[in-house]
Parts: structure tokens; sequence; C-alpha cells
């Protein structure tokens, strides 16, 4: 992977990371598309890259993330992260199958570009407008819709801002709390794939760490990667918060259904 396979893929990781249209399926067709070789590396740098990201949250909403008085906040993340955090330690080798095949998550895609279609019209009566008014129950509930994107093609900003307003959120505090969400998920999947899950098998397995340190290209990648995904990321979040209170998601839903099909025709066509 050289440097511009870097600043692409970063690129894309800080564009989609927070969008309901899947930064995993996002990253996975770009290094496709631009014949990045499929190694262990690449999928670790795919997942590890997401860490960017998250600083650009942390960065942004500085003053929820830093202030020890609301320890309620804390908590409620908390409560949310568990879910994920059990289920993707089950089904973390099926999640890795599957980034290597196109055709199920070009699939997902259209498939969850359908279901945003319909979102803004069905859940009409939010009654939660804030992270402060979010309970331990409809925390837990919405980490377990979080849990739906461990299907790559998903978004996990999708299947939390979706699981949020099915919770009674509205929209902007759904997206929010999503947000908030992604910084102890992405976390731990990050240091998950970077110090304690093996990539590879036999005589060639190493720990994600090792692989950055293998050569200073990886190095270089990786810390390339995560600054460029912070900057886009910070960009990304502030004009998602605004389409979202102008247009709702519905020009995802058509986003993710026109890329969908785009991507099966091009996978499944000879």
């Amino acid at each position: 992977m050289n440097w511009l396979h870097t600043l692409i893929i970063a690129i894309v990781e800080g564009l989609t990371e927070y969008l309901p249209i899947s930064s995993t399926a996002h990253m996975v067709f770009a290094a496709n598309l631009l014949g990045v070789p499929e190694n262990d590396f690449v999928k670790m740098f795919q997942i590890a890259i997401q860490f960017g990201a998250i600083l650009a949250v942390v960065v942004l909403y500085y003053r929820k993330f830093f202030d020890l008085k609301n320890l309620r906040f804390y908590w409620i993340l908390l409560v949310a992260v568990i879910p994920a955090l059990i289920l993707g330690k089950i089904f973390d080798d099926k999640i890795e199958a599957v980034l290597g095949n196109p055709i199920p998550i070009a699939v997902v895609l259209v498939i969850g570009g359908v279901v945003l279609l319909f979102v803004d019209k069905y859940f009409q009566n939010p009654t939660v407008h804030s992270e402060k008014e979010i309970s331990v129950k409809q925390a837990i509930a919405i980490g377990f819709w979080q849990c739906l994107a461990m299907m790559p093609g998903t978004s996990r900003s999708a299947a939390s801002i979706i699981g949020g307003m099915q919770q009674g959120l509205s929209r902007q505090a759904a997206a929010e709390f999503s947000f908030f969400l992604a910084v102890p998920t992405m976390t731990a999947a990050t240091c998950y794939s970077v110090f304690i899950k093996t990539w590879g098998e036999g005589v060639t397995a190493q720990k994600g760490y090792q692989l950055i340190t293998a050569s200073p290209e990886h190095v270089q990648s990786f810390i390339i990667g995560n600054i460029v995904a912070f900057v886009v990321a910070m960009l990304a979040i502030k004009f998602f918060i605004d389409m979202i209170k102008r247009f709702g998601f519905k020009p995802w839903g058509w986003y993710r259904i026109i890329a969908g099909l785009a991507l099966l025709a091009y996978y499944t066509l000879p």
C-alpha cells in the first residue's frame, strides 16, 4: 500500500465514518478499485485508522467528553457499548471473512438505503431531544441496534441512528448520540485490532502493532492515515448534522441504493 492508497483510504474513512453509508464498505471498495493487495496489514489498517475519526468527535464535543461533573454521560455510553463488545468478540472471525467479499456488502448497502428512505416518515414524534434525556434502557437498546453494523455494509452510524429514533430520539439527538457511542466502540475495536487480535496464521501470525512496525512504510501509513481521517471527519460531522436538519435521511438512502447497485453491476456483470 503506497502513500496515495493511504491518503485516499483515509479520506474515505474520514468522510464516511459518521455518515449512514458504511465506512467499511467504502474503504473495502476503494481499496479494491485501487488495486491495493488484500493482506493482514491492509485489513488491520482499515480498522485502526478509525482512531483518527474518533478523535474528531472528542475534539468537536470536548465539553461533553471532559465534563467530569456529568458522570451519567459516561455511564450511558458504557452500558450502550457493552453489546458491541460482547458480540463483536464472538463474531470477529465471521466479520473478517465477509470483508473480502464485495457482493454481500453491496447488497447490504442497497437494503440499508431502502430503510433510510422511510426512517423520517416512520419516526415522526420524538420525545428525547438530547443525550441527557436518554434512559439506561434506551441506551442498551441503541447498543443492540448498533450491533447490526457488524455486517459490513450496514453502517454503524445508520444502525445506531435508526435505533435511536426507534427509541424516541430526535434526528439530531440520535445522530449526536451515534457520534458519542462511536468513541468507546471504535476505541475498543482499534485497541483490539492493534494490541490483542492475532493476524495471520502459523509462522506469519502477528499482532497489529507488529504489522505496523514491520516497516517504515507501514508506520508512515498508520500515522498519516489517522491524521487525514481526523481532519476529514471534523468537516464531515459538521456537514452531516446540517444535512439531516435540512433534509433528513432520504438523500443518504438514495445514495446507498445507487452506490450499491452500481457496485453490484461492477462486480457481477461481465
